[in-house]
């Protein structure tokens, strides 16, 4: 019995030396896990139990676990580099085969699908619709989109104006509105617009101080009126302003816009709405020669943060939202996985998101190799999520989660683990001796 106890004991540390061996081995290994083994105590023993005098029968195997602690992440400076900083998996597929992994060394194959590094396997997470936002719920291939961003017309513009409340008020009868002329308008501002071609134009608004808290803007497109008409010439057409009204305070009351259809209302209210034309409503204009045309709801000008107060007339920098067409320059991941393309038109739009996975037996599942993992049975079914929800950790971009070796621990394990094979066979060899003076005793 002595000899199967020492050879239990043999076994048991040859296994806890190839356990460790393996740990320094992959003490560099980008995500992964240090293993431990665990031994048990063996007793013979009948169905009624054991005795108090029985004595064990050796050691062996019980589990080899994992470490899933956190490793060390670091800056890589390669964009699809990742590291999760806290819990979850990257999610891989092989052809339809998931695996999961903590190992974020990415890269984009031909097809600019993000796949592992050996590029076996896609990256898993969540794509966009048309407007780009993210839809949860189904795990897709994800994909580095490096198409142009379509231009947008512009719908709306916004910005903070101050009127200076002491401006000279300007006599229209005397005098009336030109834009060649500047001692006809108080103060211009101009804000770049653009149609659906993505072709940038000029509209200018030039401000009028008419009387006593009141004050009128006209509004010009590529120097002509909104209707695609000229302000000079043949065929010219007098410029329609909209009324701007004050309180004594400063604070906007009223912007009253002109209706286009005789007999119609004025329309009243804080917004300043610019009616543009549409292709084929003129001969020569700019938008209509190139086939390309304005938002055909108009471009609501917000005047709601308009105010009429004693110091210098000016406006802060304005916001519109159109845009040119857009060339991708770069790709930005931010920590709850979305993956965000920045465009040369100053525009970013989500392609997709990272999703991972979490078990509720993380011990459970089972080594693949390459760093990864397989859902079992013991591990439960995986659960899918963004980054930062939940129990999920955060996704850093450029950056590599080290293994979690600690490999100060490794070498002193080593010691042990030699040590007790040494002792092991120490006691084969005692067993031997015993046996020996037996028989020479016979």
């Amino acid at each position: 019995m002595s000899f199967n106890i020492g050879l239990s004991g043999l076994y048991a540390a040859n296994k806890q030396l190839d356990v460790t061996g393996n740990n320094i081995a992959n003490s560099a290994t980008t995500g992964f896990k240090a293993s431990r083994a665990e031994f048990a105590d063996i007793y013979s023993a009948s169905k009624l139990g054991t005795g108090s005098k029985t004595i064990g029968s050796g050691v062996n195997l019980a589990a080899v676990s994992q470490n899933f602690g956190q490793g060390a992440v670091n800056n890589t400076g390669n964009l699809l580099d990742m590291g999760i900083q806290g819990s979850g998996f990257f999610v891989l597929s092989d052809n339809g085969s998931l695996s999961y992994t903590r190992a974020g060394t990415f890269k984009a194959d031909k097809d600019g699908f993000v796949t592992s590094s050996d590029g076996t396997a896609r990256l898993q997470g969540y794509g966009v619709d048309a407007n780009g936002n993210i839809v949860n719920g189904v795990l897709t291939d994800l994909r580095i989109d490096t198409s142009n961003l379509a231009p947008k017309a512009t719908g709306s513009v916004d910005s903070t104006i101050n009127l200076n409340s002491n401006a000279a008020v300007i006599d229209q009868t005397a005098n009336p509105f030109d834009p060649s002329k500047a001692e006809s308008y108080t103060k211009s501002f101009s804000t770049t617009v653009y149609d659906t071609q993505g072709n940038p134009h000029p509209m200018d608004q030039y401000m009028v101080k008419t009387g006593a808290n009141t004050w009128k803007a006209y509004t010009l497109i590529d120097g002509r009126n909104p209707d695609g008409s000229a302000v000079s010439g043949d065929g010219a057409k007098a410029p329609v302003a909209s009324i701007m009204q004050f309180d004594s305070a400063g604070g906007l009351t009223s912007v009253t816009t002109p209706n286009p259809v005789a007999g119609e209302p004025d329309i009243v209210s804080n917004t300043l709405t610019v009616s543009t034309w549409m292709p084929g409503a003129m001969v020569n204009g700019k938008w209509a020669s190139n086939g390309a045309a304005a938002k055909d709801t108009g471009i609501a000008i917000d005047m709601a943060k308009t105010t009429q107060y004693n110091t210098d007339t000016s406006r802060n920098p304005p916001t519109q939202d159109g845009y040119a067409t857009g060339q991708i320059n770069n790709l930005t991941i931010d920590g709850s996985g979305v993956m965000f393309a920045n465009f040369s038109n100053n525009q970013s739009r989500a392609i997709g998101q990272i999703s991972l996975a979490s078990f509720t037996n993380e011990q459970g599942l089972q080594p693949v190799g390459g760093t990864a993992w397989k859902e079992t049975y013991a591990s439960g079914v995986a659960g899918y999520d963004a980054p930062k929800v939940g129990s999920l950790g955060a996704i850093q971009s450029n950056s590599l989660e080290d293994s979690n070796v600690n490999l100060t621990s490794e070498l002193v394990d080593l010691i042990k683990a030699q040590s007790n094979y040494q002792a092991n066979a120490k006691t084969i060899s005692t067993q031997s001796t015993i046996m020996q003076t037996i028989i020479q005793m016979t």
